[in-house]
């Protein structure tokens, strides 16, 4: 098996012809012919089936293609990655939850970064995703949280990832209201006065069950949903309307105005920390980032620290 054959298959399969897709990719029909029967003899299946009207998939051919798009994409991406000579090229890549100190640690080391070439990305993004994108080492890093109800699920999906995580900081449950929201004068919440409100959260993968929700207690019933996919949006919600939604307590920058952070009466906790591929090499731009995570943590008062 081949990756032009594999692309083969792709380009027949979007063209509908073994000729057109020849066309598409100036070569001859006689050899996207010859490499189709070559994949099909050496997997024991027929991928299409051959018609006047051209080829359709089989139901074996469907599958394939599947795996062949993710195979496919993967060569694409480590083409792109080292298509040239980048060695001196410093690259930082993070996913994250939607926290804004890993969005200012980012910006820190961004800022500390003074290399004439480098390639910075940052994700915010579901939880699930994060997992894979360090997986696959699209990130170097993953910054997210767990807690009592998700912990046995996300470490059995570390442990497949093969990823390890390193706790930064554990902190109590807080909710996020409005400063004219009913509760906003509470000195606590218990979590019977949230129902009449709606409830805020990240959106996730729609392949997600509720242990890689963002947020505590995602798990729980509730009759009002808004799912947004930034930091911004919840943050005018917030401010706007009369909903909540539930995290640390460590408001963001877009947060210190109009926003109240009431502890919620729950023993539960969030122990948030990063994730690292067990593979990977971490060289001094990542070290920077993790520095920076630390400095920010460690300056706030109202959380369980992990770092040193």
């Amino acid at each position: 098996m081949t990756l032009q054959q594999l692309r083969y298959i792709l380009a027949v399969a979007e063209y509908g012809s073994i000729n057109a897709a020849a066309t598409r990719l100036y070569s001859s029909q006689s050899n996207l012919s010859t490499a189709i029967k070559d994949l099909e003899s050496e997997l024991g299946i027929s991928i299409f089936r051959r018609s006047n009207r051209g080829v359709t998939l089989t139901n074996e051919g469907t599958e394939l293609l599947g795996y062949a798009r993710q195979v496919i994409t993967q060569a694409d991406l480590l083409e792109a990655r080292y298509s040239h000579d980048d060695s001196d090229q410093a690259r930082l890549a993070v996913s994250t939850q939607h926290y804004s100190f890993s969005v200012e640690a980012f910006v820190r080391t961004l800022e500390e970064c003074g290399g004439d070439e480098y390639e910075f990305v940052l994700r915010e993004t579901g939880t699930l995703q994060i997992i894979e994108d360090v997986k696959e080492f699209r990130s170097e890093i993953g910054i997210l949280y767990t807690d009592n109800y998700n912990q046995r699920v996300l470490w059995k999906a570390f442990d497949d990832a093969h990823l390890m995580f390193y706790p930064l900081f554990e902190a109590p449950v807080h909710v996020f209201v409005g400063e004219h929201h009913p509760l906003a004068k509470r000195k606590t919440i218990q979590p019977g006065d949230l129902a009449e409100y709606p409830r805020y959260s990240f959106l996730q993968d729609e392949r997600n069950s509720f242990y890689y929700s963002e947020e505590p207690f995602a798990y729980l019933p509730h009759a009002k949903n808004v799912r947004i996919t930034d930091r911004g949006t919840l943050a005018n919600l917030l401010a706007s309307c009369n909903g909540y939604t539930i995290s640390t307590g460590l408001l963001s920058s877009e947060m210190y105005t109009g926003i109240a952070s009431i502890p919620l009466e729950t023993k539960e906790t969030m122990k948030v920390g990063y994730v690292i591929h067990q593979g990977r090499d971490t060289g001094w731009l990542l070290h920077s980032y993790i520095a920076n995570l630390k400095k920010l943590i460690a300056a706030c008062p109202d959380v369980t620290s992990y770092v040193s």
